[in-house]
């Protein structure tokens, strides 16, 4: 069993995370400037050091420095008196840097088969009308044997299906050309924030976040300055990387340690505007990973950011101060002092208002698994650097990283895009097996369509090509249980309530992702 783990003292009491019970997840709250990065950084050493793994997005590019050694100073000397610590041996932990638009560390892509309708609709804001007729979209995909990898996969078959909208009425319902343009302006909005740097391939192998050097866990850190800038994107992405994790690591049981420690930074972005189906998933998903193993730890400025039946998994608790000037604040420091376990010797309430910089209540589980009284205390200095590293240092440790090379080259192989330009610009005159039309088929062609000799032309074999079965997925297969044969022939907003048992894309990745734990067939 691997040591308790010190993360703050209270005068001569230590207090000290499990290991056993680090996958009860946890909270790390409190108002900017508190010491919320510092407290989170000390955790992520404390978890390496025992050779747990660690993901963490790195929003203001402060927590790249636990790669380095710290160093001493007169602050920090005080610091280690003032707590009764012996002076520390400096040191990094080992650092894996990601990017998802490759600028500060390596790639991080995943495909839009992956991503799913419901959290790419998510993305790009979607109503739940043009939720329906995207989902309609990847359906029409799979059942086509179209492979939808990056951006212009999705793109070419948003176009043939606004094309040949009549032509799939009757077995799939009404796709609105209004709900497609409005999609396709979606996804131009985010290709021009570089969104679409993180589809494709190679995608992530979730094993390379579960890296250990020398017995000590990888802490891989997500660049997410920029990614901020479009908080939909960093909440989605965070959230399907969780599902991946979810959906990729096998039942484990309660072990001596996690396999993997996932803090989810502002997490109140993930919980903004949320759609009831996902958020029902994402309390499933908190309740249930731990038993994969995973240890998720919300990091947000005050508890009420995170939904009571979420906030109610997390029994690791280390609260910073909280400011109040408002009735609103005011009210808010009081759930948050309720939701720990009363100490006879402390106002919770009021110290919570009272705390300094560094200064926090904490409360984490005992052997039995029950919240321990909570206690003011100071969290412990890290023994890595306080504060970023150098350019130099990033693209030096980056060089020597365990997947360098693995994901800076994009593969693009054969997928949607390729086969609806490929046959569009053949013209072949194989069969069309297309769905019923809605007209008959004497009827003239449409206005504007082209004629050929045999076959019908273009026109004819892009239909073709949507319209022809086979198996699909993001690495190109699927399982038998991925697609269940029954289709909705009702309208698009029907469509939304039953597409998403249809696209097994795992438990988060479509309107209602199939049973949790149930295999999506993609690897």
């Amino acid at each position: 069993m691997p040591e308790p783990l010190l993360i703050a003292k209270s005068g001569t009491l230590d207090l000290h995370l499990l290991p056993n019970m680090a996958n009860r997840h946890g909270l790390v709250a409190g108002a900017t400037g508190t010491g919320k990065t510092v407290t989170l950084q000390v955790m992520a050493e404390a978890f390496s050091s025992i050779g747990v793994p660690v993901f963490a997005a790195d929003v203001k590019g402060d927590l790249s420095g636990i790669s380095m050694p710290g160093a001493a100073s007169d602050k920090f000397d005080a610091r280690l008196t003032k707590l009764g610590l012996p002076p520390y041996q400096f040191s990094g932990s080992p650092v894996t840097f990601w990017d998802v638009f490759g600028e500060e560390g390596h790639p991080l892509r995943t495909t839009v088969s992956e991503i799913g309708p419901l959290l790419f609709a998510r993305i790009l804001n979607l109503n739940e009308t043009q939720t329906a007729v995207l989902t309609l979209v990847f359906k029409i995909a799979d059942d086509q044997g179209l492979l939808l990898l990056d951006m212009k996969d999705l793109k070419a078959v948003l176009n043939a299906v606004g094309d040949n909208a009549k032509s799939y009425q009757t077995e799939y319902g009404n796709i609105s050309a209004a709900s497609i343009g409005a999609i396709q302006r979606g996804l131009v909005t985010l290709e021009q924030q570089g969104g679409a740097k993180f589809l494709g391939e190679p995608a992530l192998n979730i094993d390379d976040l579960l890296q250990t050097v020398d017995g000590r866990g990888v802490v891989n850190l997500l660049a997410a300055d920029k990614l901020m800038q479009s908080p939909q994107l960093y909440a989605t992405f965070l959230l399907w990387l969780l599902s991946e994790l979810y959906e990729h690591l096998p039942e484990a049981g309660d072990l001596p340690k996690p396999k993997l420690v996932f803090f989810f930074d502002e997490a109140h972005l993930l919980f903004n505007d949320l759609p009831q189906q996902l958020s029902q998933k994402i309390e499933q998903v908190v309740r249930l990973i731990r038993s994969k193993g995973v240890g998720i730890y919300f990091v947000t400025q005050n508890p009420a950011d995170i939904p009571p039946v979420v906030l109610s998994q997390l029994g690791n608790r280390v609260q910073h101060a909280l400011r109040a000037f408002t009735p609103q604040e005011q009210k808010a420091v009081k759930v948050a002092a309720q939701t720990f376990r009363a100490n006879p010797q402390l106002n919770t309430e009021e110290a919570i208002s009272q705390l300094g910089v560094g200064e926090a209540l904490v409360s984490f589980l005992d052997e039995n698994g029950t919240p321990q009284m909570v206690e003011r205390a100071w969290v412990v200095p890290p023994h890595g650097r306080i504060g970023p590293v150098t350019p130099d240092e990033r693209k030096s440790l980056m060089q020597a990283s365990c997947v360098a090379g693995v994901y800076e080259q994009t593969v693009d192989r054969e997928s949607a895009y390729e086969r609806l330009q490929g046959k569009a610009a053949a013209g072949a005159t194989a069969p069309v097996n297309a769905p019923v039309p809605t007209v008959s088929p004497n009827a003239p062609a449409p206005a504007g369509a082209p004629q050929a000799a045999s076959g019908g032309g273009w026109f004819h074999e892009i239909t073709q090509v949507l319209t022809q079965r086979g198996p699909t997925g993001p690495r190109g297969g699927r399982g038998s249980d991925s697609i269940l044969e029954t289709v909705t022939k009702s309208a698009a907003r029907a469509a939304a309530s039953t597409a998403g048992r249809q696209i097994m894309r795992g438990v988060l990745g479509s309107l209602l992702g199939g049973a949790l734990g149930g295999s999506s067939g993609r690897r």
